[in-house]
């Protein structure tokens, strides 16, 4: 990715981090989505769990652990989930908290090349649980086992932008979405220039043929002997080299088709 795409990640992850839960049970899903494990280390993460820790009102026990750097401490409120997350029981505020939760510890984000792709790391066991979930959720997802890790993985950028909408994201994402519709319009626009070039180029090398073999024509005299749509489409040819066929049809009143014959008969008689 170039350094703005992972500026643009960057910001997701802090808007989505920066999110405190008003919902007791949304910490709680939250805390139990990130899951730190031995990765409590991350001091921006562990900070994360320890606010999300925290009960409204409570400004001290959580947090007294993180102030005096206890790693016992700290371990305990990071302590690992008992048992899979109860995705089935679990309102959608809650499931969105989880999974915020899990990107934010185990989840990338990628922009690179105008694609998008989402990965979530997780536990082998997990990947198929948590692809399901994302189904169920209307979020097409697929997984895979990689190098003994199971990976859920988004690749489309709709999936990828419904996700992040729905995990919180606002500003940030709205940005990512802006610059990738900039990027579609600007591929866009080249692709109609690059086609419009290409006709111009037809057009002006066809035209070409076309001038040189009604000269060829007039000077034998042969062009004064074809009938009058012949010699009225060779002197509109002459006098409008860069019109089209289409352009050439409508000045004569004529249908493009019979245009197009009159100049294939000049070239087929030069060639003669």
């Amino acid at each position: 990715m170039s350094g703005t795409e992972r500026d643009l990640v960057q910001a997701l992850r802090a808007e989505l981090a920066g999110i405190d839960p008003t919902r007791q049970c949304d910490r709680e899903a939250e805390r139990e989505g990130l899951d730190l494990g031995d990765r409590w280390r991350d001091a921006a993460l562990a900070r994360l769990a320890v606010r999300l820790a925290r009960r409204p009102g409570d400004a001290t026990a959580p947090g007294s652990a993180a102030a005096s750097g206890d790693a016992a401490a700290l371990g305990a409120v990071l302590a690992t989930p008992s048992g899979p997350f109860d995705w089935a029981n679990r309102p959608e505020h809650c499931r969105m908290a989880w999974l915020r939760g899990r990107f934010l510890a185990r989840g990338s984000l990628s922009l690179a090349n105008g694609r998008t792709h989402l990965e979530l790391v997780v536990p082998p066991d997990e990947a198929s649980r948590v692809s399901g979930w994302l189904r169920d959720a209307g979020i097409a997802s697929g997984w895979r086992v990689r190098r003994g890790r199971g990976v859920v993985t988004l690749k489309s950028a709709e999936n990828v932008q419904l996700l992040l909408r729905r995990m919180g994201a606002g500003a940030s994402l709205l940005e990512i979405e802006t610059r990738q519709v900039a990027r579609t319009l600007r591929g866009d626009l080249n692709r109609v220039i690059n086609a419009e070039s290409a006709n111009l180029v037809r057009t002006v090398r066809a035209s070409g043929r076309q001038l040189d073999a009604i000269a060829a024509l007039d000077e034998d005299g042969r062009l004064a002997r074809e009938p009058a749509a012949v010699k009225a489409v060779a002197s509109a040819r002459r006098e409008t080299p860069e019109a089209t066929l289409g352009e050439l049809a409508e000045r004569l009143s004529m249908h493009r088709s019979a245009v197009q014959r009159a100049l294939d008969r000049i070239e087929r008689l030069a060639l003669a």
